[in-house]
């Protein structure tokens, strides 16, 4: 939260003042009381409740006028809102090492799960694109608002084949910017692998070239050390570690971010975390209005019970 006029926050040192007065004033005799010898005996026996009703009214009074000088200070909270024409560009890796059960139930089915998380926070004005990659990019959509269809691409992986995170990289960056130029509309890729590139185009040239069009890329570097998919028989499985290090050089090449990656619910909270926050700027709103009025309320019900219980104002 913060104040457009903090300047104005200063009225509310006379708070304190008024509660100051206002308890000398309910301690200081009235002129017009009547003595009566039995009053000490009447308070004894008189019940204590509702003793402090007599309170609310300037309560209500005290915290009315702290909501109108907040309000008189223009408050202003920061709220994310959807960039306009932005886009975004998932990059899933459907090698054959994405059948490997280190990350549970497996990396693939893992990453249909984040990535159905990513949809649904994504704002609806949100481009989204997608690219499907195995030993070449196989799967190709322009960014677009249609989330059935980048689900139904996503549920149609299946793993195998080989890894060119390079070459899926550059056709992300294509369907971004057809032309090759760099534009000022907003857009990012969300690239994720879990294995060293075995095919085409080095991934760090295609980085480099998501700079120069002014494209952050936040890669995800999926699976653990210990994976591995079933090989011929006469070798056994075969060990498919991830290579967080050339995610990590994308990453930074590019201006986006790493994430390291090891289980599947920290997959889906870092998608879900991105969706939420790619498409959108903060933006700070005036909440004015919603002060004002909640002090006048408090205001009118101050009145209205200090009317009712002492026929005068607070």
């Amino acid at each position: 939260m913060s104040f457009a006029t903090p300047l104005a926050l200063l009225a509310l040192l006379a708070l304190p003042v008024a509660i100051l007065v206002y308890r000398m004033r309910l301690r200081r005799p009235r002129r017009d009381v009547v003595r009566f010898p039995g009053a000490a005996t009447l308070a004894a026996v008189a019940p204590a409740r509702g003793r402090w009703r007599r309170h609310v009214p300037a309560a209500l009074f005290a915290l009315a006028l702290a909501a109108l000088v907040l309000a008189l200070a223009r408050p202003q909270t920061t709220v994310a809102v959807a960039v306009e024409r932005a886009s975004i560009v998932l990059v899933t890796d459907s090698s054959g090492s994405m059948a490997a059960t280190d990350v549970a139930p497996s990396r693939l089915d893992a990453v249909r799960s984040a990535a159905a998380v990513f949809l649904d926070e994504v704002p609806d004005e949100l481009l989204v694109g997608f690219v499907g990659f195995s030993s070449t990019p196989h799967t190709v959509a322009r960014p677009t608002t249609d989330r059935d269809e980048i689900a139904a691409l996503m549920a149609a992986l299946r793993a195998d084949g080989g890894t060119a995170t390079g070459e899926a990289l550059t056709a992300a960056l294509r369907a971004l910017r057809p032309d090759g130029g760099r534009q000022r509309t907003p857009a990012a890729v969300l690239l994720l692998s879990d294995g060293r590139t075995t095919e085409g185009r080095d991934p760090v040239e295609a980085a480099r070239e998501a700079r120069r069009l002014g494209i952050p890329v936040y890669t995800v570097s999926l699976g653990t050390a210990e994976g591995t998919v079933p090989g011929p028989p006469d070798r056994g499985p075969l060990a498919v570690p991830p290579d967080p290090a050339t995610m990590r050089r994308v990453a930074q090449l590019s201006g986006g971010r790493f994430y390291d990656v090891e289980d599947a619910g920290r997959l889906s909270a870092i998608y879900e975390r991105l969706g939420s926050r790619l498409g959108t700027r903060q933006q700070e709103r005036e909440v004015t209005a919603a002060f004002a009025a909640g002090g006048l309320v408090l205001l009118l019900g101050a009145v209205s019970l200090s009317v009712r219980r002492f026929g005068r104002l607070p």
